[in-house]
């Protein structure tokens, strides 16, 4: 199985970046403005990207630390595979390490993606650290 994985170091607590990857707020303001979002293990998160729905169940939250998801229903690439964000305090700042593992094959899609995901943990990055990110 193939993984995307990107890691970014954000001037900020472990704590403001949980709160952003978990909760309706936060993931609305640096991936994608129509969310639907909680922080609770079993909930399914929304995302909507124009015409492209994504449902992630959330299957794993430690409080500043992790949170995991399972891709439920989404484009055919997607679905079975699994999204994490670690997070690790380190000299007051916190080193996110962002996994979308579980592909089956690298693909276009694959790749389209990884492009993707670099542009959206630039966007947490600023969202973190300035109160504005760029969301989809």
């Amino acid at each position: 199985m193939e993984a995307i994985r990107h890691n970014v170091v954000i001037k900020t607590s472990p704590e403001k970046v949980y709160q952003a990857v978990t909760t309706q707020e936060g993931l609305s303001s640096w991936w994608c403005k129509n969310t639907t979002a909680q922080p609770e293990i079993g909930f399914m998160n929304i995302f909507i990207f124009g015409q492209f729905r994504n449902e992630m169940k959330v299957t794993e939250l430690t409080p500043n630390k992790r949170a995991a998801w399972e891709c439920i229903n989404s484009i055919e690439e997607w679905i079975g595979t699994s999204i994490s964000f670690e997070l690790e305090e380190k000299n007051g700042n916190t080193l996110l390490r962002f996994t979308h593992g579980g592909w089956r094959a690298v693909t276009d899609t694959f790749a389209g993606c990884n492009y993707d995901w670099g542009r959206f943990m630039k966007s947490l990055k600023s969202f973190c650290e300035t109160g504005t990110g760029e969301p989809s």
